[in-house]
């Protein structure tokens, strides 16, 4: 059984996505880190049930209360989900309530059940060489290995004909998705980040996103089937699995004139 862990000791290595602390760390913080750690660790996977509050108070040695608080905070982050009478599970991109929660576009009316899920086409998927500005973004070298996805989503405005809607570029790390086609994508039943969660076990856990107004270009028009005079949205955005690492780089093109950005801010 490990030693308990003091009020005071320092803040567990593990970087959390909190602000650092000049030198210590309130004990459910680092209890969060514990459990972020067995969590990256893979001890519990996505869709798993974890130790209850009681038996996690045991192998830490500290207040159950304190373990409760850190668990809160893990499930309001929606990297853990709590089940009224069955439990505390890890949060999981193929549940409902989180699939899509990095998708921000809705449809004006607001009625995405109407809508249905996006029509996927992807018009390429290879292992490329990463340049200087991709390795920044995804802490690579210069000319590692990446794999790069384009593909278009449409979406089917008011129950008529599919109209490409979204056109994105993503680049992946290598190594942790090799073996990754453009076929194994478009068989797959589910958003994206539940194939990268469930066959090459990437959960992404956060993401963090640049937005602004642009014209496309020519290639781009057409593939959006809009005039090149048309401002688009350009969202960029890189996507983190525990422990802030990062493994997606994604650059889409939005149309919205059926379509807007929506964030609920809280």
């Amino acid at each position: 059984m490990p030693a308990p862990i003091s009020g005071n000791a320092a803040e567990p290595s593990l970087d959390t996505g909190l602000s650092a602390t000049p030198a210590f760390s309130p004990l459910y913080q680092q209890i969060k880190g514990l459990i972020l750690q067995r969590l990256q660790a893979g001890e519990w996977k996505p869709g798993e049930l974890i130790p209850s509050e009681i038996e996690l108070a045991a192998r830490f040695r500290v207040s159950q209360g304190t373990v409760r608080k850190a668990v809160d905070e893990l499930a309001g982050e929606n990297l853990l989900v709590r089940r009224q009478g069955k439990g505390t599970f890890v949060a999981t991109h193929t549940e409902q309530h989180v699939r899509y929660r990095f998708l921000k576009l809705v449809p004006d009316d607001g009625d995405l059940i109407r809508e249905g899920p996006a029509q996927r086409a992807f018009l390429e998927c290879k292992r490329t060489r990463a340049s200087a500005e991709i390795a920044r973004a995804l802490g690579l070298r210069s000319g590692d290995a990446v794999m790069q996805v384009r593909r278009v989503l449409s979406f089917a405005a008011d129950g008529g004909a599919q109209t490409p809607t979204i056109l994105e570029d993503l680049w992946l790390p290598g190594g942790p998705f090799k073996g990754l086609t453009a076929e194994r994508m478009a068989g797959f039943r589910g958003p994206t980040y539940a194939l990268f969660e469930t066959e090459f076990g990437v959960r992404m856990v956060r993401a963090e996103e640049k937005i602004r107004a642009v014209l496309p270009d020519a290639d781009q028009a057409g593939i959006l089937q809009v005039a090149p005079a048309t401002p688009l949205l350009s969202v960029e955005r890189v996507a983190y699995t525990y422990n802030d690492t990062p493994m997606e780089l994604r650059r889409g093109l939005y149309r919205t004139d059926t379509h807007h950005y929506r964030n609920d801010l809280s």
